[in-house]
């Protein structure tokens, strides 16, 4: 009979720091990132007292980067929306802080009320809209960081998406 345990052979893994994965910096997964866009939307804090509401254009402030990623905060007064666009080669997480915003996309139109979130990946076509009497909020995590928001046409979501011209954010 083999009287060696596992811990006899390798070790007490607590002791040996070298074979333990030192913890990431910053996200590099989807389900990390939308673990920061909750974290974040959790600290009231850190973002709430930035926040203004501007009658002529949609707000936004940019509250963090990272190595490949942007967090940044918008305000929508009611009326406001983004236009029919996609993101370029960045993935995103959409998260609705206050308020309820409209997405629209070819599948259809969904309500999105305060804590929910929506997750898409380079080329998702959609436009986001404030169709409520009441002010709205919204973080979004962009990876790779921001570079360009195409525009399309409501014809171009019939005809194959195609982008009508660029628009550097």
């Amino acid at each position: 009979m083999n009287s060696d345990s596992d811990l006899q052979i390798a070790g007490d893994i607590l002791e040996v720091p070298h074979l333990l994965r030192a913890p990431r910096e910053h996200p590099a997964t989807v389900a990390e990132f939308v673990g920061l866009a909750r974290s974040v939307a959790a600290d009231r804090a850190q973002w709430e007292h930035l926040v203004e509401y501007d009658a002529t254009t949609r707000w936004y402030h940019r509250l963090s980067a990272g190595p490949g990623y942007e967090v940044w905060l918008l305000s929508w007064v009611p009326g406001q929306g983004s236009g029919l666009h996609d993101h370029g080669p960045s993935s995103g997480v959409l998260t609705v802080l206050d308020g309820t915003l409209t997405e629209r996309t070819e599948r259809g139109t969904r309500a999105l009320g305060a804590g929910a979130q929506r997750v898409f990946a380079p080329g998702y076509v959609h436009e986001v809209v404030n169709d409520t009497l009441e002010p709205a909020i919204s973080l979004h995590v962009y990876f790779p960081g921001l570079t360009e928001m195409p525009m399309h046409t409501a014809c171009a979501r019939r005809t194959g998406l195609e982008p009508v011209d660029a628009v550097t954010a």
